[in-house]
């Protein structure tokens, strides 16, 4: 029973996605629904309703954490660009992510991916991140609490 609310989700998801709602797009809908959830094969788990307000703030902040990093790195971008000399110090960086779920390493990953600049490469098993940048001292001074902030942002969300 604790599958038909996903099902209903992805189906309506579906439909809203497609713009059309005859019988033959529903029945579709309802194929990928079940299709999806028997390859995740997802599990019941009970909600903390109290913890739901501060995982949706958690989650605003973590957002205008990324925006932010985003328009920092295009500023970076540009002064690196627009300089005569273009001082580029290019590199691979390991950073370790901390994280304990899988989730919340891949979410690091692709925050560390999305501004301009740095492009994640690998993560070894123990949540340590390889990246290439454009400019490893930058990196490394702002990576650390960044990554302590993102760190704890993410735990607030899924734990």
């Amino acid at each position: 029973m604790h599958i038909v609310l996903p099902v209903i989700v992805l189906v309506f998801t579906y439909l809203a996605l497609s713009a059309s709602f005859d019988a033959a797009n529903l029945l579709m809908g309802l194929a990928i629904a079940v299709g999806i959830l028997a390859a995740l094969r997802p599990r019941r788990y009970r909600v903390n309703w109290r913890q739901v307000p501060l995982s949706l703030l958690a989650v605003l902040r973590y957002t205008l954490r990324l925006l932010f990093n985003m328009f920092r790195s295009g500023l970076q971008m540009a002064r690196i660009i627009l300089d005569p000399k273009l001082p580029v110090k290019s590199g691979i960086v390991a950073i370790p992510t901390g994280c304990a779920s899988e989730v919340s390493r891949a979410l690091s990953a692709h925050a560390i991916s999305l501004p301009p600049g740095e492009l994640f490469i690998e993560m070894d098993r123990a949540g340590t991140m390889f990246i290439h940048t454009l400019d490893v001292e930058t990196t490394l001074r702002q990576a650390g609490p960044s990554q302590e902030m993102q760190r704890e942002l993410l735990r607030r969300i899924f734990e």
